[in-house]
């Protein structure tokens, strides 16, 4: 469950989530494919979003291939967190957009 609990969505927010989250989710199966390949230079790192330690990773060529090692335990908790953090953002546009819907109407209805 995501921080910013979705019990209070209605289902067209919902479903708006859920259609973006499948856009937007990160492959675990492309996550594994891209540590296989280019693991050592970071590749699956790059494609969860964690830039700082994907360059890292490039120039040390993954730790001389022992942060590649470890990453091999890491990754699909690393896929898990980066879909958590998507979907927090995503429930964040929709309640911005709808706060600003509220606050439209509201102004609208001052004047």
């Amino acid at each position: 469950m995501s921080i910013l609990q979705k019990q209070d969505l209605s289902s067209g927010d919902l479903q708006l989530l859920s259609s973006e989250m499948t856009k937007k989710k990160k492959s675990s199966g492309t996550t594994w494919l891209l540590w296989l390949f280019t693991g050592g230079f970071g590749g699956h790192r790059f494609y969860l979003g964690k830039t700082g330690t994907a360059v890292a990773m490039l120039l040390t060529l993954g730790g001389l291939g022992i942060w590649s090692f470890i990453d091999l335990f890491l990754i699909n908790g690393m896929v898990k967190s980066t879909n958590e953090k998507i979907e927090n953002d995503i429930i964040s546009e929709i309640r911005l957009i709808k706060n600003a819907k509220k606050n439209s109407e509201i102004a609208s209805t001052k004047e």
